[in-house]
């Protein structure tokens, strides 16, 4: 399907599309204990969100459950970029930084040109940047810029990268510390505008396609044929019956499925308020000293915080539903910045962090933990596994590949249960809110919204248009309004304060922020409960 290059459309919502917590209740009513669904998903961060789009678009019967939110897990606590695999060429996993060029094209240029962009980011060549390594560097953005060739991602969609005079790299990174300076090195990735948002998004396209999301919904146990399941509201027990089930639990992933091993990694970020690092006309790599291939994150938001990542560490014990941030995470990452910012950013200056942890495929054996990789070091790729009873686990991969991820565990379970379904019809399908550039820049509204909401940015206006009271923000000094919280309750399956402020907004990223918002956000829900 083509996004088109004509004129904006009028701002409209498909009713189909959206999440309501009275669809929820439905939904769930004939689903547990009713006929089986052709496909059962158990897991709705962005692979499992994405597989149950995957399969309805391709004419199955869907179900797609979760013991909590959409991206509750490791998908709403990721850097926020979607990478062409120039990290991957290095270690010689050729496959997939393919793969991973290949989807970051298909999420700018077809499926979500409004969440995903185009993001500067600028490699100051300090006195710490040795000039064996500024080479290495520059030969590695170029084989990036080969891989966007490779994967048919058009020029205008990620510029060229290219060399930055002193005078250029003062300018687009004015932190960083000036003596010593040779200049730095200009390159562009993808960008998410919110993770949380494009998981939203994929499901609501599914919904809009007949599948049946339903969160807060756990599954205690599965089989081939379906899952014993709990309603987190009620308490209530049932089955849910399926001729197919697909676990995309991520890193709990070997709770539900025997024989299953995954080796969390756990990748923290900083959240610093807007003005602490000055203005950021780009993003910036900063060398871990020390390595040859590692680098932190500096990443400005839209909401004019930035983000400052990450680490790479395994861990160890059993997996947790938030994962704390230890103060070791936050010490190695204000070293570096330390290393080649003029600005001293302290502790304090820290507003928040959070930490996901990356659902990596254990394939060492189960006694050879002493030689085990560093998580740094594991590959990427992803598996799909099938268990002797039938259940099909996808595991692995990164955010940018969910959806060959969910594409090629659609597929398996198709061909082992003899579904009759075609093709994956999904890296052509625009994802709800999507449309060209040309059709974004032409829609009334500012253009964070488009940002975020793509085509329904005029009706997210609409409403604080029409009510002042709307149009105020949530909090002072943050540009989320009281509308776009009414939104999420009303179109985007959000059911409580943490649904609001966590996921469909990142207003909780900062845990002052978050006590000072929870009032809005409580008034919204019991205006919508109150409207029903």
């Amino acid at each position: 399907m083509s996004l088109g290059t004509g004129p904006a459309a009028p701002a409209r919502t498909d009713p189909g599309t959206s999440l309501t917590a009275a669809r929820r209740a439905r939904e769930l009513a004939r689903t547990v204990g009713g006929p089986a669904v052709d496909v059962l998903v158990v897991g709705l961060g962005a692979t499992g969100a994405g597989a149950a789009l995957d399969a309805a678009a391709r004419g199955l019967s869907v179900a797609a459950i979760d013991a909590h939110d959409l991206a509750f897990g490791t998908s709403r606590w990721s850097s926020k970029l979607v990478h062409g695999g120039l990290r991957y060429l290095a270690s010689a996993q050729f496959d997939v930084a393919h793969e991973s060029a290949v989807e970051r094209g298909v999420l700018m240029e077809r499926t979500a040109p409004h969440l995903v962009g185009a993001q500067p980011f600028v490699l100051p060549l300090t006195p710490l940047v040795s000039r064996g390594q500024a080479a290495l560097a520059r030969a590695g953005f170029r084989a990036g810029d080969g891989l966007r060739l490779a994967a048919r991602t058009a020029r205008a969609t990620l510029p060229v990268p290219r060399r930055l005079s002193v005078v250029e790299t003062r300018h687009l990174a004015p932190a960083v510390r000036g003596a010593g300076l040779r200049g730095g090195l200009l390159s562009w990735d993808g960008r998410l505008t919110d993770d949380a948002r494009l998981v939203t998004a994929l499901a609501r396209t599914a919904a809009g396609r007949g599948a049946r999301v339903l969160t807060r919904v756990r599954a205690l146990e599965l089989t081939g044929s379906g899952a014993r399941v709990r309603d987190e509201l009620t308490g209530e027990e049932g089955e849910i019956r399926a001729r197919a089930v697909i676990n995309a639990s991520g890193v709990w992933a070997g709770g539900l499925v025997d024989g299953i091993r995954v080796r969390p990694s756990r990748g923290t970020h900083l959240v610093l308020r807007p003005g602490v690092l000055g203005p950021l006309p780009a993003g910036l790599h900063i060398p871990v000293p020390g390595e040859t291939n590692r680098f932190v994150l500096v990443l400005p938001q839209d909401d004019g915080r930035v983000y400052v990542g990450l680490t790479d560490e395994p861990v160890e014990g059993g997996v947790p539903d938030v994962p704390e941030v230890p103060e070791s995470d936050i010490g190695f990452l204000l070293d570096v910045l330390a290393s080649a910012l003029d600005v001293p950013v302290l502790r304090d200056d820290v507003a928040g962090a959070f930490a996901g942890l990356r659902p990596l495929l254990d394939t060492t054996s189960a006694n050879g933990s002493d030689s085990a990789p560093r998580t740094a070091d594991i590959s990427r790729r992803h598996a799909v596994l099938t268990s002797p009873d039938g259940v099909v686990t996808v595991v692995g991969g990164k955010l940018t590949t969910y959806r060959r991820m969910a594409e090629d565990a659609v597929d398996t379970a198709v061909a082992a249960q003899g579904l009759g379904a075609g093709p994956s019809p999904t890296a052509s399908l625009p994802l709800v809110g999507a449309a060209s550039p040309q059709a974004l820049a032409a829609l009334r509204a500012p253009r964070r919204l488009v940002r975020l909401y793509g085509t329904e940015a005029p009706a997210v206006h609409a409403l604080g248009a029409r009510d002042p009271h709307l149009r105020a923000p949530v909090l002072e000094g943050h540009p989320v309004t009281r509308a776009e919280l009414l939104w999420a309750a009303h179109h985007e399956g959000a059911l409580d304060e943490s649904d609001l402020l966590d996921r469909r907004t990142r207003i909780g990223l900062i845990p002052s922020d978050r006590t000072r918002a929870l009032e809005a956000a409580r008034e919204v829900l019991g205006e919508t409960l109150g409207s029903r």
